[in-house]
């Protein structure tokens, strides 16, 4: 799957343990506009992980958009995923990019360091993600990722993903920075209408 996939709004999961309700919401994101879908999911047994994961990627398919998995490669292999993503703590990029092959997208969380990224980049990742850009109710905690950042997409040669607090209000600011896509959970996945929210971050890229 060519790396220029990763573009435009970046949807990735909560932690619903209904899986009825994330599939319902999932279509709804796809159906707006979202052009990528992760699946993340640290509260989930090992069971439910691999159902949803198999259920999310087949609503991916049918909406022919990438279907990414989040920290886990041996589930991403599992369920055939189009990528896997891994930030500082999981698996080497080197060694995730050895077993998921060439043809599956690869990203890297380089939070807001660009050596990170320049060394993802040399182990294998095809796009990196820099956040948290704002405050974040998911990762509190998250260090702070400038938007200057997201002008080193140019120099980089690859997609660079901005995650972390983004809203529709601000997603615009990140988008004008120079990032590629934009990844969002609970602006989106709260919304009061899935669909349009997913309408409103597409219509910033168009």
């Amino acid at each position: 799957m060519p790396q220029n996939a990763i573009a435009g709004l970046y949807a990735i999961t909560p932690d619903w343990t209904d899986t009825a309700r994330l599939l319902i919401a999932a279509r709804a994101a796809l159906g707006g506009g979202a052009r990528v879908l992760q699946y993340r999911n640290k509260r989930a047994s090992p069971t439910l992980r691999l159902e949803q994961a198999l259920a999310l990627s087949a609503v991916c398919r049918a909406h022919d958009v990438p279907f990414i998995v989040n920290d886990d490669v041996e589930l991403a292999l599992e369920v055939d995923a189009d990528g896997v993503h891994l930030g500082r703590s999981d698996e080497a990029i080197a060694t995730a990019r050895r077993r998921i092959g060439r043809r599956r997208l690869l990203g890297a969380s380089c939070y807001n360091e660009p050596p990170l990224a320049t060394a993802a980049l040399a182990a294998g990742a095809d796009h990196v993600a820099f956040g948290s850009v704002f405050p974040s109710s998911t990762k509190p905690g998250a260090v702070r990722a400038a938007l200057a950042l997201f002008a080193s997409g140019a120099q980089l040669g690859v997609p660079v993903v901005a995650i972390g607090g983004i809203t529709v209000e601000n997603a615009g600011t990140v988008v004008a920075a120079g990032a590629s896509a934009v990844a969002v959970i609970s602006d989106l996945f709260e919304a009061a209408d899935v669909a349009r929210r997913a309408g409103d971050y597409a219509a910033l890229f168009s």
